[in-house]
Parts: structure tokens; sequence; C-alpha cells
């Protein structure tokens, strides 16, 4: 019984830090898509906004809000199992 609850507590653990992960994730694509936003209606209210330097600037802003490399770089875990496994290895090791 009370290994079950230590399993338990691990996979609630486990699946906060993703709900955090993700939660963090949400909010950079958030900020992304507000960037892309003012970008797109900069554009419209000034058609003749097609100026290379001008566009080159823009694109240059949206990617400081956030390294798309890394992002991308960004693995998710969502089978809790294997990140479970992952944690009790990391805790035996520790204690060793």
């Amino acid at each position: 019984m009370l290994s079950r609850f230590q399993e338990l507590k691990k996979e609630e653990e486990a699946l906060l830090k993703i709900k955090a992960t993700l939660q963090d994730q949400l909010n950079r694509l958030k900020v992304e898509e507000l960037a892309l936003r003012s970008m797109i209606s900069a554009k419209e209210e000034n058609p003749a906004f097609t100026n290379a330097r001008e566009t080159a600037k823009l694109t240059k802003m949206s990617m400081e809000v956030d390294n798309e490399t890394i992002i991308n770089q960004t693995e998710l875990q969502l089978n809790t199992a294997k990140y479970i496994q992952c944690s009790e290895e990391e805790e035996e090791e520790s204690d060793s």
C-alpha cells in the first residue's frame, strides 16, 4: 500500500512538471502569436510597408520573441511511465 502511494506521488510530481512545461510553452506561443498578429495588422494598415528592410526588421523582432530552435529542441515527455522510470533511476543513482 505504501509503495503504491509513493508510486502515485511520483506520478503526480511528473504530471505537475509536465503541466508546468506545457504552460510555459503555451505562454511562449501566445507571445509569438501576438507578435505575428502585430506584424500582420501593420502590413494590412500600410500596404506600402513591404520594404525589404522593414520586413527584415519585423522578422528579427519576431525571432527575438523566442528562439525557435530552442523551442523545437524541447522534447515533451508525454509518456509518464517512461518519465517516472527515469526519475526512479536518477533517485537510485543519487542515493548510492
